[in-house]
């Protein structure tokens, strides 16, 4: 079989790639500093760029922990409520990246799975209540790039929300 391959000039690649003295400044702060692409209209970010060199911790998903143990098995009296297993899961994601050395104010995105509950209804306002408690608030003004995604269920039926989280320095 004969092959044909077609190169483009380098000249024409590299026209379009001058470099100012002032981009060039900005590419070598920008090469040090983790920087937030915002969205001022919203709570989270359009993305992040991490420069070479910094440190990832990457979670695996975080589902709540057991509320109450002795709550009737099917119920969300074990585990909560959307908003409930949302903090649940934030604070475990906050003690998880701490075994490693990073904070809240670290995390850079998160990716959240919601279940519908009984009714078949997906919360998605105790989510985006409970995020703020973590996120673009006074204590941790830093937002995070996130996907939310509606999902038919979780490998546990009880368990309405999960989330893995990314946390870079």
């Amino acid at each position: 079989m004969k092959r044909t391959f077609f190169l483009i000039p380098i000249f024409a690649m590299l026209g379009s790639c001058t470099v100012t003295t002032e981009n060039k400044v900005a590419v070598e702060e920008k090469e040090e500093y983790i920087v937030r692409y915002d969205r001022p209209d919203a709570a989270i970010l359009r993305g992040v760029y991490i420069p070479q060199g910094k440190e990832y911790f990457y979670t695996s998903g975080l589902v709540a922990p057991v509320r109450d143990e002795n709550a009737v098995a099917g119920t969300y009296g074990r585990y909560g409520n959307t908003y409930e297993q949302s903090i649940g899961i934030l604070k475990r994601i906050k003690d998880t990246i701490g075994e490693g050395n990073f904070t809240m104010e670290d995390v850079i995105f998160l990716r959240v799975y919601l279940a519908p509950d009984k009714d078949g209804k997906i919360d998605w306002d105790a989510w985006f209540n409970a995020y703020g408690e973590f996120f673009n608030n006074e204590e941790n003004p830093n937002k995070v790039a996130r996907s939310t995604i509606a999902v038919h269920s979780l490998a546990n039926p009880e368990l309405l929300i999960e989330i893995e989280a990314v946390a870079a320095k």
